[in-house]
Formats: structure tokens, C-alpha cells, sequence
């Protein structure tokens, strides 16, 4: 895991809930795997061919990807249009790199991001 677990609870409760009243992030609305409870997380999603692909700062085992993974949906809002996204899937380094542009940041060495979150556009 990347980031250690203690900081991303710090970030959930402190820090997302401020990054989505800004409004200069994406927000990925799902739904609680168990509670069925509606949840906003704020994070760095890119546009990519067909979807987004989401930097998995804190792995595939946190929260919100085990909440998206187990519905197999979800919604994004991005400068305040929803997108309606499907087909979660955890890809790695290379597919990731391959499907974002090169004037996109690559994430700093020192975070150990190896997992992305890669999502398609719901078909109307």
C-alpha cells in the first residue's frame, strides 16, 4: 500500500470533506458495499479513451474501490457534469501510462502508486 492506511483516515474525515465543499477535485459518488449508504470522495481522475482512470493513492483495498468494485458502478462529477462510469477495474503501471496523455503528471516515485482504477462510460 502506498500511503499508510492512519493518514488516509485522517484525509477522509478532515481533508475530503473540504476538497469536495472547494469543488477543484472530481468527486466519485458510490454506494457502501454493506450499508448501501450513499458516499463522496474527492480524488485525481483522468479522461482517457472510453472512461477515467483514478490514481489509487491508498491501493485496491481501500473503501471507496471495494465499494465501486462491488457494485460494478458509479458516478463522477467533473466540473460539475455527472458521468455516469462502469466496468471497474484495477490496471497496472504500464496499462495505465499507455492509456494517459503525456502532458498528464505521473505520480511521484515516492507515493509507490503501482494500482490505478480504470472505468468506462456508461452506454445510454
Amino acid at each position: 500500500m502506498p500511503m499508510p492506511r492512519w493518514w488516509g483516515h485522517i484525509n477522509k474525515r478532515v481533508f475530503n470533506p473540504r476538497a469536495i465543499k472547494n469543488g477543484r477535485w472530481a468527486v466519485l459518488t458510490h454506494v457502501g458495499r454493506s450499508s448501501g449508504m450513499p458516499y463522496r470522495t474527492p480524488m485525481e481522475a483522468h479522461r482517457v479513451e472510453g472512461g477515467y482512470l483514478v490514481v489509487l493513492v491508498y491501493g485496491s483495498g481501500s473503501d471507496w474501490v471495494r465499494n465501486v468494485m462491488a457494485a460494478g458502478h458509479a458516478t463522477l462529477t467533473v466540473n460539475g457534469e455527472d458521468v455516469d462510469l462502469t466496468s471497474p477495474r484495477v490496471v497496472g503501471e504500464e496499462e495505465a501510462f499507455a492509456a494517459l496523455g503525456e502532458e498528464v503528471k505521473r505520480p511521484p516515485k515516492v507515493l509507490r502508486v503501482t494500482e490505478f482504477l480504470r472505468m468506462d462510460l456508461a452506454v445510454k
